[in-house]
């Protein structure tokens, strides 16, 4: 099948820093993290999406793995390209939600989609955008801040693999949440000896070591309030903010937002798909929603 094919499918594909996604007739079709495994000798495809990503650290000096997305932004373009073409080879359709706001509306809506690479904020109304912030601390951040964290307050070494399952499994924007997670055992050698270590860490150190990085997005958040128009802003605290993409899952995010900034904070159903969901129906509807094309 051809890169560019799937224009003549009507496929959205959200292509995230941390997962791609792919709709196809309103269904997620595709949904797998944004990695490749590749013949470091030839260059060519030996994985890509949860296959290659369970190889990430693991592989010899014949295998890379690659991740063709940082920052929000394609670092890799062949590497994307690989990824893009065995994704639409994957397509499986299988249902799921989205978020369903009428961006058309003559009312203020604020979005925070907060991806792997990238925070974005947007201020929606009359189908078009008011104000918008973007701002380069998002879910990898959060992960490097875990790496950073285990390595000086524990003395252990840890991958970026296993700092993603320690903000999964344990990851929270509040030291005091309910329904709390039992802490995660992280395993790894000692950064001075090389001695294999076991270290049990809790939600509570996780929301200490987030703490710098969520405060910058709530300065991202006020920047974007504040260049609000009066009228939408009284919707906006009305309605409150919907919170999407994989950083909306944070255990107590919302509450975290909500208590900075005096305003109601949702967490969009199925987040980590909203944005690609709206692509897809933007497709379906191309006339109307032109002006995201341009």
């Amino acid at each position: 099948m051809g890169l560019f094919s799937f224009l003549t499918q009507e496929i959205a594909i959200d292509l995230g820093t941390a997962n791609t996604i792919i709709i196809h007739n309103d269904k997620i079709v595709v949904d797998e993290p944004s990695i490749v495994a590749v013949d470091a000798n030839t260059g060519k495809l030996i994985a890509i999406g949860e296959k290659a990503r369970q190889m990430h650290g693991k592989t010899h000096q014949n295998i890379r793995t690659i991740r063709p997305l940082r920052d929000g932004v394609i670092a890799d373009f062949n590497a994307a390209e690989l990824m893009i073409r065995g994704m639409i080879k994957m397509i499986n359709p299988k249902p799921k939600l989205g978020i369903g706001i009428d961006v058309e509306a003559p009312e203020g809506n604020m979005i925070v989609d907060i991806g792997g690479g990238t925070t974005e904020i947007a201020v929606i109304a009359l189908g078009g955008i008011v104000c918008n912030k973007s701002l380069r601390i998002a879910g990898d951040d959060f992960t490097d801040d875990i790496q950073e964290y285990m390595r000086h307050q524990h003395n252990i070494k840890i991958g970026e693999r296993t700092a993603e399952e320690i903000k999964i499994k344990v990851g929270a924007a509040l030291p005091d949440i309910e329904d709390p997670p039992i802490d995660f055992i992280v395993r790894g050698p000692h950064q001075m000896t090389s001695l294999p270590m076991e270290i049990p860490v809790s939600y509570q150190e996780i929301a200490h070591c987030l703490d710098k990085s969520i405060s910058k997005i709530e300065a991202a958040i006020l920047s974007a309030m504040e260049q609000t128009p009066p009228e939408l802003y009284k919707d906006i605290y009305n309605k409150g903010i919907w919170l999407t993409g994989g950083g909306a899952l944070l255990r107590g995010l919302d509450r975290r937002l909500e208590a900075k900034h005096s305003i109601p904070v949702h967490v969009a159903e199925d987040p980590l798909h909203a944005v690609a969901r709206g692509t897809g129906i933007s497709l379906k509807n191309v006339d109307k929603f032109s002006f995201l094309l341009r």
